[in-house]
């Protein structure tokens, strides 16, 4: 007779052992009432399925028709102010002061709709960073401050050292509050213990150290390159990678994710493949349309078909601020 172990292991006839491959583990479907979370009913053009809803229309306009503490977790990858082409939109304000005036709106919007357990991440320039850090930290509660940093094939300037980070600011509502953090979801290799197998010595017992470690707040991730699968047409993409961390560590399937500024959708994208609930706004067309298709939405709007054909952005200026 043969005998399974483990639901893997079979003792065949001939008593040789065969590793059987675990059947995948079911999950319920997930259908979400998207209309529940928002106060007065959409006028912007929107579509969605049973966890994917893409909004097309401008992200404040959207946020202040959506209930209080209606979603878990927010990403938000605002327009930076520094002068990158967006196709139909501008990213450039009238001054620094204008631009920090307008984040901050967009910022109590989106702490208004975050749930009372909830956390949000934000990105901007480097340069604008201190001011929106020093506005939440005496606002709200900041949680993390982290680097995203990366290599960079293109130009850099000859005359001060290029930029090879990005910022993000990981906040909540108040340091009270109770937030999640899957640390088990996002362990990464520890070199230390992994590639030079040191022993630790402060143990009681001497062991060898962890293989695992919970990341730092130093995330190296390369940025989306034209030969990358997951590239879209979009000049400030972010990695599936960068998201998936986010989105693994402070939300749990079923969980609803909001990014307000989706440009290529990458949030979305990734939230519906790990089984959570995404709303994705944008007001360009065309990045509407690619979050329509990755998130398996739709496959044509209008009669036009979203297949995806790559192109590469090559008009993306923004130097304007250093003057060069």
């Amino acid at each position: 007779m043969s005998a399974i172990s483990d639901g893997q292991m079979v003792l065949t006839f001939d008593n040789t052992l065969e590793v059987k491959e675990a059947p995948p583990t079911v999950y319920p479907e997930i259908v979400f009432d998207f209309d529940k979370i928002f106060s007065e009913p959409l006028t912007e053009e929107n579509m969605r399925n049973n966890n994917s809803l893409a909004i097309l229309g401008e992200s404040l306009s959207v946020l202040k028709k959506m209930k209080d503490n209606s979603v878990q977790l927010i990403f938000a990858d605002a327009p930076y102010n520094i002068g990158k082409d967006f196709g139909n939109n501008s990213d450039k304000w009238e001054s620094v002061q204008a631009y920090i005036e307008w984040c901050k709106t967009w910022i109590d919007e989106c702490m208004r709709v975050l749930s009372d357990t909830g956390s949000m991440y934000f990105m901007t320039a480097t340069q604008h960073m201190p001011y929106l850090d020093v506005y939440v930290s005496e606002k709200y509660n900041v949680l993390c401050r982290i680097i995203w940093t990366y290599d960079s094939s293109g130009v850099q300037s000859k005359r001060i050292f290029g930029s090879l980070y990005e910022p993000i600011l990981m906040i909540n509502k108040n340091k009270k509050a109770s937030y999640v953090f899957n640390y088990d979801d996002i362990l990464v290799e520890a070199k230390t213990g992994a590639t030079r197998k040191l022993i630790d010595y402060r143990k009681k017992i001497p062991q060898q150290y962890s293989t695992k470690k919970i990341p730092g707040n130093v995330w190296d991730f390369s940025r989306v390159r034209f030969k990358m699968d997951e590239y879209e047409n979009h000049p400030t993409q972010k990695p599936e990678a960068l998201l998936e961390r986010i989105v693994k560590t402070s939300s749990n399937p079923g969980d609803v994710i909001l990014d307000p500024f989706s440009g290529s959708f990458t949030t979305s994208a990734v939230a519906s493949r790990l089984r959570r609930v995404s709303i994705g706004i944008d007001l360009n067309e065309e990045y509407y349309e690619i979050g329509l298709r990755r998130t398996g939405i739709a496959t044509e709007r209008n009669g036009k078909n979203l297949e995806k054909i790559k192109v590469r952005k090559t008009n993306a200026k923004s130097k304007y601020v250093r003057g060069e």
